[in-house]
């Protein structure tokens, strides 16, 4: 039992996970996480704190966030209702995917986990509502380290699924500075690759 497909992305170190899900008529089986299975798929970290954020609405936008420095964490992420609009953006200096976004639908239909290395800014942005997002992290959480930067950064261009006119966010979420204002006042983003 397990086992589980690991495909690379676009971005340096971004691996999407299909677990196996073995369903019937009474509904579905499957193991989220092994870290047998994963050691075996090539992802080698030692998750030690779980996360569970709840989303009530669709188009609430969470992010784009990261922890700082030697505060960075991965993070392993899956959604277990709902469906959102996964996004991440390499800050680390000196990659060959810098500056670069992609995003992922991630739900509770299609079982998918994407994993989400050191040197990213994550958010998503709910296309249902009632989203339940949990992510495992290999750092615990440092409010001093904690960071963001805009969702809407015109030089990024993310293409969000939904009008950002009505999104839904944090205060916090709305005063992230864009990338290049971040690195002005904070030389030190993840670190250079």
């Amino acid at each position: 039992m397990g086992k589980i497909k690991v495909t690379e992305t676009n971005l340096t170190d971004v691996k999407l996970i299909e677990p196996s899900v073995f369903g019937d008529h009474r509904g579905f089986f499957t193991e989220s996480y092994s870290e047998k299975d994963f050691k075996d798929g090539g992802i080698h970290y030692d998750f030690i704190q779980d996360n569970h954020s709840l989303s009530a609405e669709a188009g609430v936008i969470r992010g784009l966030h990261f922890q700082n420095g030697a505060s960075a964490q991965t993070k392993l992420i899956r959604v277990v209702s709902g469906v959102v609009l996964d996004v991440i953006v390499d800050i680390r200096k000196g990659s060959p995917t810098y500056a670069q976004w992609e995003g992922y639908i991630l739900s509770e239909y299609n079982h998918r986990q994407l994993l989400v290395p050191k040197g990213y800014a994550h958010g998503f942005m709910t296309l249902t509502p009632n989203v339940n997002f949990l992510y495992k992290c290999d750092n615990y959480y440092d409010g001093a380290a904690d960071a963001g930067i805009a969702f809407d950064d015109p030089d990024l261009g993310i293409t969000w699924p939904m009008s950002i006119d009505k999104a839904i966010l944090s205060e916090k979420d709305q005063q992230h500075p864009t990338l290049k204002e971040f690195e002005s006042i904070n030389p030190f983003v993840y670190g250079e690759i």
